[in-house]
């Protein structure tokens, strides 16, 4: 950490002198989960799961709740874990059935918030003390949930390199993938589990309220201009990263959300692409 604060320090801000730490930590942690945003977000618009996010959410947050209750010094482990199992069981379901996958998030999603209400409110125990959730503060982001997000887009990236075309076949026709020997459901159920626990870890920092759009909003933007597969995931990540730098940057300046500020930036972005395709056609 004490050469990327030096590198820092190298900018023109006020927050980046030396002894301050707490926007160098948030920016540190914007460059490092924003390209696995750009990245995932490829893949839950390619499978139509665009609220699938958002059902993780919920079952995070039953996680916080379930580790609270029991007592844990840090009840975030207990939702990654609750996370990645929520991941797991709905990748199980949703190809052991035949319903579609907005329906079985709907079931999966529901579940997860109504059962982390009653634990949060079992007993007639407060749930102010889990409002700050629901907007996140990246002010707040550890060294140590940065470095495991790190390692994750390590995963991640060495996922999509040994088995790109496995993941996308999967995608848009899991019935020829299974006839070609693609292990369909754990190319799924990794994927799953991987946006769970950046999810969970990064719920804090962006919030419960806004951390869907994350998920949505850069790979429907690329969409819009992409004309391959190529193109497709470098606008994702790139408007994932450029966002998310000036949306911390906004928030610094006007004291606002940082998750908020940075999904207008990326709403604004999305808007402009689309007037372009409109031009473009």
């Amino acid at each position: 950490m004490e050469l990327w604060y030096s590198l820092v320090e190298l900018l023109p801000f006020e927050w980046a002198a030396p002894g301050t730490f707490f926007m160098k930590n948030a920016l540190l942690a914007v460059l490092v989960v924003c390209p696995l945003y750009g990245l995932l977000s490829t893949m839950v618009v390619t499978n139509r799961m665009s609220f699938f996010s958002d059902a993780l959410g919920h079952s995070a947050f039953t996680g916080i709740a379930i580790g609270t209750l029991c007592g844990l010094a840090d009840p975030m482990w207990a939702a990654i874990l609750l996370a990645a199992a929520f991941a797991l069981l709905f990748t199980y379901v949703q190809r052991k059935s035949n319903m579609a996958s907005d329906t079985v998030i709907g079931v999966f999603s529901s579940t997860a918030v109504a059962l982390g209400i009653f634990i949060a409110t079992f007993d007639s125990g407060s749930f102010t003390k889990f409002n700050s959730l629901l907007i996140g503060d990246i002010l707040s982001v550890e060294p140590g949930k940065i470095a495991l997000l790190a390692v994750i887009l390590l995963v991640v990236v060495l996922l999509w390199l040994c088995s790109f075309n496995g993941l996308m076949l999967s995608s848009v026709h899991p019935a020829l993938a299974d006839s070609r020997g693609v292990q369909v459901f754990w190319q799924e159920a990794v994927f799953s589990m991987a946006i769970a626990v950046v999810v969970t870890v990064s719920m804090t920092w962006v919030g419960l309220l806004v951390i869907n759009s994350l998920l949505v909003l850069p790979a429907a933007a690329a969409r819009n201009l992409a004309r391959n597969m190529r193109q497709f995931h470098l606008f994702s990540i790139v408007a994932a990263i450029v966002a998310g730098v000036a949306g911390l940057l906004a928030s610094y300046e006007l004291g606002s959300s940082a998750g908020a500020s940075i999904t207008l930036y990326l709403a604004l972005w999305f808007a402009i692409t689309f007037l372009l395709r409109k031009t473009r056609l």
